[in-house]
């Protein structure tokens, strides 16, 4: 497991689930179980599964939450590892560390290489400019008058969790096939994307 920072204290874990051929849809209603159970827990901001389809029958969970006091006591507590014991048989689970922004752009413990960089430069440029333009337009006009360090910090608590929980997310799911071209052995989008814990 890896639980790294972010801004204000968030952290980020990211699971692999290997999970035995025919069991998929029953992994897959545990996944719903679990994550309805997660959501009801105190700083759960969302989670993310990824299915890697093919022979290899893996699933990733990329899970998100204010500070790590709070993923520690839903990781710890006896209700998710209730969850777990009904894995038994079905999946197996490993926890991986990253640094967290790079889940953006790829999975860890898959061969998969992250994007070239232009490309992750590209997504991101996608990302900022419209919410740059967004905070020129109404942002700045009413915050002329104030101090500079305030103006400073407003900024970037208004851009950096709307880049890391909503933008980027999406951009890289839709421009999953330009940032991992065809040929190269990729997780692909699709209607099996949903939240989990």
């Amino acid at each position: 497991m890896n639980a790294t920072g972010g801004d204000e204290g968030t952290v980020t874990v990211v699971f692999t689930w290997d999970v035995r051929p025919g069991r998929e849809r029953e992994f897959e209603r545990w996944a719903s179980g679990i994550n309805q159970a997660g959501t009801r827990w105190p700083g759960h901001l969302g989670a993310t599964w990824l299915r890697s389809e093919g022979a290899r029958y893996r699933y990733y969970t990329v899970l998100n939450f204010t500070d790590r006091e709070r993923l520690d006591a839903w990781l710890d507590s006896d209700e998710r590892a209730g969850w777990l014991d009904r894995l038994d048989g079905i999946a197996k689970g490993h926890r991986h560390h990253t640094t967290g922004l790079e889940t953006w752009f790829s999975l860890p413990g898959e061969s998969v290489p992250a994007p070239p960089r232009w490309k992750m430069v590209i997504v991101t440029f996608c990302a900022v400019y419209p919410m740059s333009l967004l905070i020129q337009l109404v942002v700045v006009p009413p915050t002329r008058p104030w101090p500079v360090a305030l103006k400073a910090v407003t900024f970037p608590l208004l851009l950096v969790p709307v880049l890391t929980y909503v933008l980027m997310p999406l951009l890289s799911r839709a421009l999953r096939r330009w940032l991992y071209p065809q040929g190269r052995d990729l997780p692909p989008a699709s209607p099996q994307e949903r939240d989990v814990p």
